[in-house]
């Protein structure tokens, strides 16, 4: 019966080495001097050797320094007070390295007595260690990217909007919160097409998501679409869209990139307006280089009808049988000054020439402008009441651009009240004032004109009154304005010293606009020059006139003789040199145009032959837009008569010419 019992207990040993070899930890035990006592298949794969080479060997020739510091003191409280220590951390083996183990220490007392051994199971957690920080710097570097992502997403200019299969939004950025006027915490959830788009395009776009949640083609996915949205307050604004899909956890999220283009369009349809308003411009151009081409070619035949006229009233006023006739030659003649006045103010203004600053009187300016637009005030039916003030005094102006500020003015008013159901009235007031804090003391240099014009339209609307001097701003109806009009006439006006202002005004008052400019010198005394038939001419005075066009000589000659001067007439230039050859005369007048040798060629041959006389010519000319005739004129310092005139124009630069 004895004999099993050793086969037995051997059998129990060898199955508890097998399960000490099996176990996935080291197990190894120490006896009390600090040897091996024993070490299983999991220690000795690590240490690389037999069993038979480490049993009775100290643990410090293996372990090295490691044992001293780590393990001999550990050891020491087990042999001592029995207890069981856990120790876990980075240990330095010789020939292995750094390592990360988990160990426990147990004490083995057999029967109860002293502590003979020491167990010590160590598991070897360094593989997982290096994964668990190879995680969590994968994670570190995820989180970095993910904030980084965030930033970028809730930074961006763009508005980022991603919803699920279902539509329902699961994020928002902060530019959308701004771009939309939502807030994220309030539409996260809800359906994206109740939130951004406008209810007349929510069922293609319900259709669209059906189609997609089907598995259908997607037809905007990664495409650059122009579309409306819609913000919080229920407006609609254009936006450029980008969709795309991100497949998470076997879900699809749909991502839409949107940037408010609002500000892109306005500046289009800006731009847009510009060139249209420069096309408007540059075609202005053209027909006032076309309509100035054919004021010029009317300026000899006005010329002759304003003289004949005039000297055919004359002569009626002498004959009491021909008074009835008198009158109707006295419309003629006035009609045809009033040509006169239209083709020479629209001259000036089409003149392209630098700015030439000279004494001018405002209210001519204004009557010119009034007459010029007699006609398109009468039939729009608007009256027209004027209060000039009398003996103004004169500006420091060049009277084109200050003429163009009048006129610029009248034609905006006009447009106003044609569009203007109500009464449809004009006012055009002129005045003299002084600076605010001069006005005890000011020297007439200090002093200022003044121009009104108001009108009885609608007015200018309060949160436009301070755009309508900007360049293109114009609040008038497509192709009625550039928008330029008061923007060039304000800088006009500043480039005079004064000022052009909107006058504050009630609604439904109309507009006000008032120019003001400094003058030039002393206020006028009221008292005017005599007539000029009544002054007394020079009855020794002999003239030369020269034009080759014979109504137009003929015409002067019957003016200048009606007024007491001797007179002779020339075709042309060279005959004009024959008769200097022959006679004395005390002043010449030639029209600069003439074919062989025109006026410029004839005055530099007067110059080298008859000095005094070059100094005394009067040019008569309708070429008032050519650079080539003000270069003359300003070379030769002679003056000069635009085409059409009138007698008394002429008389009195013959008079001022003989004076000199």
């Amino acid at each position: 019966m004895t004999g099993p019992e050793p086969a037995a207990a051997l059998t129990d040993a060898q199955m508890l080495r097998d399960l000490l070899d099996a176990i996935p930890a080291r197990v190894v035990a120490v006896s009390r001097d600090h040897r091996f006592l024993y070490l299983n298949q999991e220690a000795l794969d690590f240490l690389q050797t037999r069993s038979e080479r480490l049993v009775g060997r100290r643990l410090a020739d293996v372990l090295g320094p490691a044992y001293e510091s780590e393990y001999l003191p550990l050891h020491e409280r087990i042999f001592e007070g029995r207890e069981t220590v856990r120790k876990e951390g980075w240990v330095t083996y010789p020939n292995f390295g750094l390592r990360y183990v988990q160990e426990h220490f147990f004490p083995h007392a057999p029967a109860g007595g002293p502590v003979q051994a020491a167990f010590v199971f160590v598991r070897d957690l360094t593989d997982l260690k290096h994964h668990e920080a190879e995680l969590s710097a994968k994670i570190a570097q995820l989180e970095v990217t993910e904030t980084l992502k965030a930033a970028i997403v809730d930074n961006a200019l763009a508005a980022f909007i991603s919803a699920d299969e279902q539509g329902r939004i699961v994020e928002f950025n902060r530019a959308a919160e701004i771009i939309f006027g939502h807030r994220r915490a309030e539409v996260l959830g809800r359906d994206v097409g109740e939130v951004v788009v406008p209810p007349q395009h929510r069922s293609a776009h319900l259709a669209g998501m059906q189609r997609l949640r089907q598995g259908g083609a997607p037809r905007m996915l990664g495409r650059r679409v122009e579309m409306q949205a819609l913000r919080a307050d229920g407006s609609e604004f254009p936006v450029e869209m980008v969709l795309f899909r991100t497949e998470v956890g076997g879900r699809s999220y749909y991502t839409s990139s949107m940037v408010d283009l609002s500000e892109r369009v306005l500046a289009t349809r800006e731009i847009e307006r510009q060139r249209e308003a420069l096309r408007h411009s540059e075609k202005l151009s053209a027909m006032g280089s076309l309509l100035a081409g054919v004021a010029h070619e009317l300026n000899n035949p006005l010329a002759i009808v304003m003289g004949r006229a005039s000297l055919l009233e004359e002569k009626c006023a002498e004959v009491p049988a021909l008074q009835a006739l008198h009158a109707d030659t006295t419309r003629i003649r006035e009609a045809a000054e009033r040509c006169g006045r239209i083709v020479r103010t629209f001259l000036n203004m089409a003149r392209n020439r630098p700015a030439q600053r000279g004494d001018v009187a405002l209210n001519d300016l204004v009557r010119a402008a009034i007459e010029m637009m007699a006609y398109s005030l009468r039939t729009h039916g608007i009256e027209v009441s004027q209060e000039l003030a009398a003996g103004l005094p004169e500006v420091s102006a060049d009277p084109d651009q200050l003429g163009q500020i009048v006129l610029n003015l009248l034609v905006n008013a006009q447009q106003a009240l044609a569009a203007h159901e109500g009464p449809r009235r004009l006012h055009i007031s002129t005045g003299l004032e002084a600076p605010r804090d001069q006005r005890t003391s000011g020297t007439p240099r200090e002093l200022r004109v003044w121009l009104r014009v108001a009108d009885s339209g609608r007015g200018v609307p309060p949160e436009l009154r301070e755009r309508v001097f900007e360049p293109f701003f114009t609040t008038k109806a497509e192709g009625l304005g550039t928008g330029l009009g008061l923007a060039v006439s304000r800088t006009l006006a500043r480039e005079h010293g004064g000022e052009l202002l909107l006058e504050a005004a009630a609604p439904g008052q109309g507009a006000r606009f008032r120019l003001s400019l400094p003058i030039s010198g002393q206020p006028l005394d009221g008292s005017l020059p005599l007539p000029l038939d009544e002054v007394e001419p020079s009855r020794q005075a002999r003239l030369l006139v020269v034009d080759d066009e014979n109504e137009i000589a003929d015409l002067m000659r019957a003016m200048l003789e009606s007024a007491g001067y001797e007179v002779a007439t020339a075709e042309s230039g060279a005959v004009a040199l024959e008769l200097l050859a022959e006679a004395r005369f005390d002043a010449l007048v030639s029209d600069l145009r003439m074919p062989d040798m025109d006026g410029a060629a004839l005055w530099r041959h007067v110059r080298q032959r008859h000095p005094a006389l070059a100094r005394r010519m009067l040019f008569v000319t309708g070429d008032t837009l050519s650079a080539d005739a003000r270069s003359f004129l300003a070379e030769a310092r002679c003056t000069s008569l635009d085409k059409p005139f009138s007698k008394a124009d002429l008389l009195e630069c013959v008079r001022a010419l003989l004076q000199e």
